[in-house]
């Protein structure tokens, strides 16, 4: 039924499209992938998400469902059986929730920051994001992913770390993410970009690091 079909208007580098790209595999929910131009954006997109003209936005029944945590979780709670994404526990939830929000609030813009800066202010914003995986670091002890035994909500959130970090600080001839001051992200990161589904879902490395570095001559360029 047209009612049931999903879509999802995306973006090929956007790690928040990815985030519910990974989802809905890991579901198994079928769904027809719209790639937009964000530098050109669709009718559709301008629709659906008039608030902020971004990307994902996941079409169901009809609906659209804005925002990678939102999309996440309406997914989780739509399709119920099958593979879980969220704990059961309501105190697991809540921390899976809190740590996804550190990622996007704390994470994202502090790496940013720094791959953008230059000198002492690059060295002091990679001291924040040393900070901020130090303490991620400390949620995976004793854990092979955040949730446990398996891929899930925090897992997808933190994808950010697992592959465009890496990517990010070659661009930006920084120094981040190393296997030797954070083994144990660097081991998580490894084994969940070895899981079949999150694997052909990463958008392609080169691509993304062509990408990333056009962007930040862009934003390193005399205003």
């Amino acid at each position: 039924m047209a009612d049931e079909e999903v879509k999802l208007h995306g973006m090929w580098g956007s790690l928040f499209s990815k985030r519910v790209e990974m989802a809905l595999k890991l579901k198994g929910v079928p769904y027809q992938y719209i790639e937009e131009d964000l530098t050109n954006k669709s009718p559709d997109l301008l629709k659906y998400n008039p608030i902020h003209k971004k990307v994902p936005v996941l079409i169901h029944r009809r609906n659209p469902i804005i925002e990678s945590h939102v999309i996440l979780e309406y997914i989780d709670e739509t399709w119920k059986t099958g593979y879980p994404l969220l704990p059961e526990d309501p105190y697991e939830r809540s921390m899976a929730r809190f740590w996804a929000r550190f990622v996007d609030e704390k994470c994202l813009p502090s790496t940013w920051k720094a791959a953008c800066s230059e000198g002492e202010e690059r060295e002091k914003f990679t001291e924040e994001v040393h900070g901020h995986l130090k303490m991620l670091e400390e949620q995976l002890r004793g854990k092979r992913f955040f949730g446990g035994d398996a891929v899930g909500f925090l897992d997808i959130c933190a994808s950010f770390v697992a592959y465009w970090i890496l990517v990010k600080q070659e661009a930006a001839g920084a120094e981040f993410l190393t296997e030797s001051k954070f083994p144990a992200l660097w081991r998580w990161g490894e084994e969940f970009k070895g899981c079949a589904v999150i694997k052909e879902t990463l958008p392609d490395r080169a691509r993304l690091l062509a990408s990333l570095k056009a962007y930040l001559e862009i934003m390193k360029a005399p205003k």
